[in-house]
């Protein structure tokens, strides 16, 4: 009795031990990659390695994340469409999936049909701050300084035709008004200019965030489709100009051709892990970012719209990249 008992819990541990194994079975033969556009140590670098260990268990497979920079996130966007066999992703900002295409005249890659969108990642809050010499305290209160100035106020961006230069145009559009653009190399180079008052004006994300609690700079309006939980009682850009959002977002991608069941693998293993209490709160500690779990006809949409709303805007302001 005692051997054909031990027999039969036997046999139950080999069930669940290949009930478990099929659940975790391994991915691939070889590690997934996942490229990073931008050196290490940014918010994308960081997304990709919290994401990487946690994908890496759920897919039962090796995920490294390896940094690519170069031309402008072109170099890993290019690397990516190149590799249809599903082990090579692109965590991608929508700067680089839709907005880089109608800066560059000659890309070399159609993101939206050389890429295939797997998941979206995460999103954060663009702010308008202003140096706090200006006065002005609202933003009905700077179109209005800014209206009557003369010459006109200088804004800085973190690079033509970036989306901090974009959206800004889209408020000066919006607002009726004129800004002197002033183009830096990153976003701590503009916000210090702000800081300093060698401009007037800007948009950013983790830049300025902490300077504005600080009270070094004032927030007027943030961007997104609803309050900043650090910001409260900052207004939307929306609450006077409907319609007027935009939300930065990070997302993963594989090449065009990657077969379906291997993108819906990933899609889920990615969304899995976003819905967890313990990654959720290491993407919010990144400053300012909140995990963004979207439907494959979520996330296609959203990718076709902001398509087509940045070329207009980038046709109206005329900016190209060489």
């Amino acid at each position: 009795m005692a051997l054909r008992r031990i027999r039969r819990l036997l046999a139950a541990f080999i069930a669940l031990s290949a009930l478990a194994g099929a659940s975790h079975a391994q991915f691939a033969s070889r590690p997934v990659r996942i490229l990073v556009p931008n050196p290490p140590g940014g918010a994308t670098d960081t997304v990709a390695r919290v994401i990487a260990p946690r994908l890496g268990e759920l897919l039962g497979q090796t995920v490294v994340v390896e940094n690519k920079p170069g031309s402008n996130g072109n170099l890993a966007i290019e690397m990516t469409a190149k590799s249809p066999d599903g082990l090579t992703l692109l965590l991608g900002a929508d700067a680089q999936i839709v907005i880089g295409p109608h800066l560059y005249r000659d890309l070399g890659v159609d993101t939206l049909k050389d890429l295939a969108p797997v998941a979206s990642l995460v999103n954060t809050q663009m702010v308008l701050a202003v140096n706090p010499t200006l006065p002005v305290t609202t933003l009905p209160e700077f179109v209005e300084y800014a209206r009557r100035a003369n010459p006109p106020l200088a804004y800085g961006s973190i690079g033509n035709g970036s989306q901090h230069h974009l959206v800004m145009e889209m408020l000066k559009q919006r607002a009726q008004i004129d800004l002197l653009h002033v183009p830096f190399k990153g976003g701590g180079p503009a916000t210090m200019a702000l800081i300093a008052g060698e401009i007037s004006a800007a948009f950013g994300g983790n830049s300025v965030t902490g300077h504005v609690k600080a009270g070094k700079l004032r927030a007027l309006a943030v961007a997104g489709k609803q309050r900043s939980p650090g910001f409260p009682d900052v207004p939307r850009l929306a609450e006077f100009y409907p319609g007027f959002e935009v939300t930065p977002w990070l997302g993963l991608f594989a090449a065009a051709g990657v077969p379906a069941n291997t993108l819906s693998r990933l899609r889920d293993a990615t969304n899995q892990a976003l819905g967890e209490p313990q990654t959720a709160e290491r993407i919010r500690r990144v400053g300012g970012l909140e995990p963004y779990i979207s439907t494959p006809a979520e996330f296609a949409a959203l990718l076709r719209i902001e398509y087509a709303k940045y070329g207009e805007i980038v046709k109206a302001v005329g900016v190209k990249i060489d």
